[in-house]
């Protein structure tokens, strides 16, 4: 079976892992580690045959950061995107637990709490910050766009897109010449290409339906992308030629309906992120591809203690960690 035509039924996924709490994010390694994030400071740790091991850092005179999207550098520490409502910004934390500031303003101003960090090939850091909205629930909406996109290279950190619809996951493609961003709120998948100094204008790649809002991104060895929905648990992968293909799906229409109603009335809460009424898997996040040759993809999500596996029909592309050893 091609990978055009997968499809997998939620009651046939696998689990992995128990005890985790809010694995947003979610990271494989060659050895078959699973990094997942750690709402209270930190990341779990899954080495394969192994206990899971959490790495929390406390901060003197803050909480602890709440991380959603992180990254593992080549020296084995980890930057943290801080979600928390009182902070923001990217944080590293080491394997012993000491945490320091990263980044923590851009252009004179603090970074307000932040959604996402990656690393790719080059060592370049992305960071994503979904709005400058507090809450941020005041920008769950389709005419709110002031997330953006920080770089930081040999060139130092700088603002490099502004202006984006609840900026969320954003990961360079196989080719290396393009960084694609889930745009939540504006329900899309738009590209930039990698200039010299950062990224030239948007593209919209591919545009979604009713229910379905962009969060986490993964390429495979096709060169395709599959994409995680929150709320409406839906995998969706995305070809290079812009074809749509449902890989999997669980939500209570009923309910979904009501969060899509909300949405077109500019309504939309924190509550109908949270009110998820599902069996099985409880707002998926984030997808990676792990374990031999990389064919099994590891969802991560918001609300529940564990991941969701499966096997894919195609290898993931190896991202930027993935021969790291801790």
């Amino acid at each position: 079976m091609g990978a055009d035509e997968f499809h997998i039924e939620p009651c046939d996924l696998g689990t992995y892992g128990n005890g985790l709490i809010r694995p947003e994010c979610v990271l494989c390694l060659s050895d078959g580690t699973v990094i997942t994030s750690h709402a209270q400071g930190g990341v779990s740790v899954i080495a394969a045959g192994r206990d899971r091991r959490d790495i929390l850092g406390p901060r003197d005179d803050l909480p602890a950061v709440v991380t959603n999207g992180f990254a593992l550098t080549k020296k084995g520490d980890f930057l943290l995107a801080d979600l928390h409502g009182e902070g923001g910004g990217v944080w590293r934390l080491t394997l012993d637990g000491q945490v320091s500031p990263f980044l923590l303003e851009i252009d004179g101003a603090p970074i307000p709490p932040t959604n996402f960090v990656g690393i790719d090939h080059k060592d370049r850091v992305w960071i994503t910050v979904s709005t400058r909205h507090d809450p941020r629930a005041l920008a769950y909406r389709d005419d709110v766009a002031d997330g953006f996109i920080i770089l930081v290279d040999e060139m130092g950190p700088r603002l490099v897109a502004d202006g984006v619809g609840y900026t969320n996951e954003a990961i360079v493609d196989p080719s290396g010449d393009w960084l694609f961003v889930n745009e939540t709120m504006a329900r899309r998948t738009s590209r930039y290409r990698i200039t010299g100094k950062g990224l030239g204008p948007r593209e919209t790649f591919i545009e979604y339906d009713a229910g379905t809002f962009p969060d986490g991104l993964a390429f495979d060895e096709e060169g395709a992308f599959w994409m995680t929905s929150v709320v409406s648990n839906r995998v969706i992968r995305v070809t290079t030629d812009r074809q749509k293909h449902v890989v999997i799906e669980e939500n209570d229409p009923e309910n979904l309906a009501e969060v899509e109603k909300a949405f077109q009335a500019g309504q939309m809460g924190r509550e109908h992120l949270d009110n998820i009424q599902t069996e099985i898997m409880q707002s998926i996040s984030s997808i990676a591809f792990g374990g031999p040759g990389r064919r099994t993809a590891y969802l991560g999500n918001l609300l529940d203690t564990k991941l969701y596996t499966f096997d894919s029909p195609i290898a993931g592309y190896a991202p930027s960690h993935w021969g790291i050893r801790l």
